[in-house]
């Protein structure tokens, strides 16, 4: 696949305990499950690298040493890997870009992607990096017209624009989801409080203050967090290697 150069540095949240894939994720993170021949990291760098990306950040936690003695610095890859442990203590999705951006303010800037450990995501990246840029607000999400098919819909999506988003408050006239990749500005995160805060309450405030921009996208996403999920993603990364075999990917408006 052939993509437009998207600039912003990327954090990627890989600091799960990964329950729901044990035994497989006993001995190993998430993101080292062979895919399709390789590990799922090595996929998912890849596919950044081919987006124009340069700087990654890699939120780690639960066996993060393991997924640091194999990628490196990302230079094989050719991009700039670096690293953030969440450390003794949990900090949840928002708190561990907190931290990131603490300890890599030069590499994350003031404002990235964020993309999930377990997620591969067929769309070009730069039409929602300049989206955000023209929406002028303090965060952005992409979503999918899902109708609970792959989980249960999050996003309440009206007249091209995200009206509400909450995983903890749904209601029956949401039919999208979180498609798993975003864009927020630094100081959004720095402004938290001190302790570990989950990511989507911040992105739910801001959509109850009409600050969360969004980016209807039309592909579906991949995902290794379930049996089935690494079965779907096995097989579509298998079929890479064959164009033929793949549908066509649908570009971002």
């Amino acid at each position: 696949m052939n993509f437009r150069p998207a600039g912003l540095p990327v954090a990627i949240l890989a600091g799960g305990l990964a329950t729901r894939m044990r035994p497989l994720t006993e001995r190993v993170p998430k993101a080292l499950l062979e895919v399709a021949g390789k590990p799922f990291i090595d996929w998912q760098l890849q596919q950044l690298a081919g987006q124009g990306v340069r700087d990654v950040v890699l939120c780690v936690g639960y066996l993060g040493e393991m997924l640091e003695a194999h990628v490196g610095n990302g230079a094989r890859f050719g991009l700039r890997v670096h690293y953030s442990p969440d450390g003794p203590t949990l900090l949840g999705t928002g708190g561990a870009l907190r931290q990131a951006l603490h300890a890599h303010p030069a590499a994350l800037g003031s404002a990235f992607f964020v993309l999930y450990g377990d997620s591969y995501l067929p769309i070009d990246f730069a039409p929602v990096q300049e989206r955000f840029a023209q929406s002028k607000a303090p965060a952005l999400m992409t979503v999918l017209a899902n109708g609970d098919r792959w989980d249960t819909s999050n996003v309440l999506w009206q007249d091209g624009k995200l009206a509400r988003y909450s995983k903890r408050d749904r209601s029956a006239d949401m039919r999208h989801i979180d498609y798993g990749l975003g864009v927020i500005a630094s100081d959004v995160l720095l402004k938290q409080a001190d302790g570990p805060f989950d990511l989507a309450h911040v992105y739910e405030r801001l959509s109850e203050q009409g600050q969360l921009a969004g980016q209807e996208v039309h592909e579906r996403f991949y995902e290794i967090g379930s049996p089935q999920g690494l079965a779907d993603t096995h097989e579509y990364l298998s079929n890479l290697s064959n164009p033929s075999n793949l549908p066509t990917p649908a570009k971002t408006p």
